[in-house]
């Protein structure tokens, strides 16, 4: 396998392009696509482009009642909701066992739930949550649905990671903080841990027709903040003390583009295992730039052999391996 280069391809997209643009003059009927977190924020924007493009959604979601509701008010009535709990593995096997047995292909897998800076607590009295979440229960959900996404071969997988990335590489002696729990290093780490993912992922899964890619949406105001404190935000510069969202941030549309374009677009055939920003491969980062907090992606984060390593250290945690 040939591996791609981590340079832009000059897309003619950019960071304010909307995920309805990308996928103009794209067909994706008779396609099926699996969109985690598919009901709030970029994951809701991101099913009704799919949607629209005719392609045929399930959106896994621990409140289903809720993900009803939701995707009712928006009219995506045709949108199939499943129960998964990514913080539960027994539920993630439960929904990939249920996906599979229907014996539908999967083109598209969108990992897009998270959670952020979240206090510390404990997965299963074990796992840091948010690597427990943001990636472990991605990484055991993507594994299940192996049979599925390798059906037909041309499945793409999405993971979201983000420029919290930067923040923490992974703590492979203390990947739980057991000692000295700080919540944007937790963050930092399970950002790094999605990116890697896709990395290993697309190295593992490209002979059989599974290619993978990790995609920074960019900085939007969703619910995902919901952990931050409102003096929190404001002292970061997200919004001022009326309220108002630092212009820099996108739209939900505009944040759902990235993931949309690298799990659909055309450019991206035969390539896999890089980070994309601005609906574009992302740029490695410029080190000590005015830009380098914001842009780009750092070596750690999709560093081949971290990517081996944190696979290898995922499949002993979680006693799951398909693509071994």
């Amino acid at each position: 396998m040939t591996t791609t280069p981590q340079h832009a391809l000059n897309t003619g997209f950019g960071a304010r392009s909307t995920a309805t643009e990308v996928l103009n003059g794209i067909d994706l009927t008779g396609r099926t696509a699996i969109v985690t977190g598919g009901y709030s924020g970029l994951g809701i924007e991101t099913v009704a482009a799919l949607v629209a493009a005719g392609a045929q959604v399930i959106v896994p979601a621990r409140r289903p009642e809720a993900a009803w509701a939701a995707l009712d008010a928006r009219g995506l009535n045709a949108v199939e909701v499943d129960t998964l709990d990514l913080a539960d593995l027994v539920s993630v096997r439960a929904f990939a066992e249920r996906f599979v047995a229907t014996g539908r292909s999967l083109d598209i897998l969108i990992n897009n739930a998270a959670i952020m800076a979240a206090p510390e607590s404990r997965v299963g009295d074990r796992w840091e949550s948010q690597f427990a979440t943001n990636h472990l229960g991605h990484y055991v959900l993507t594994n299940l649905l192996r049979p599925a996404l390798s059906a037909e071969g041309g499945a793409r997988v999405v993971a979201l990671s983000s420029t919290g990335h930067k923040l923490s590489g992974i703590r492979f002696d203390d990947p739980q903080f057991t000692t000295g729990y700080d919540k944007w290093q937790a963050y930092g780490q399970a950002k790094t841990a999605n990116s890697l993912f896709a990395v290993h992922l697309d190295a593992l899964g490209a002979d059989h027709g599974v290619r993978a890619f990790a995609v920074h949406p960019g900085g939007i105001m969703t619910e995902l903040q919901r952990h931050l404190p409102r003096e929190e935000m404001i002292a970061a510069g997200w919004m001022t003390a009326d309220g108002t969202v630092n212009s820099l941030f996108k739209s939900p549309e505009q944040g759902a583009a990235t993931s949309t374009w690298a799990a659909t677009s055309p450019m991206l055939a035969g390539l896999g295992g890089v980070y994309c920003e601005d609906c574009d491969i992302a740029e490695p980062t410029v080190p000590d730039s005015a830009t380098a907090r914001v842009a780009g992606v750092n070596p750690h984060a999709i560093d081949r052999a971290d990517a081996a390593r944190l696979w290898a250290l995922s499949a002993e945690l979680t006693g799951v391996n398909a693509f071994a």
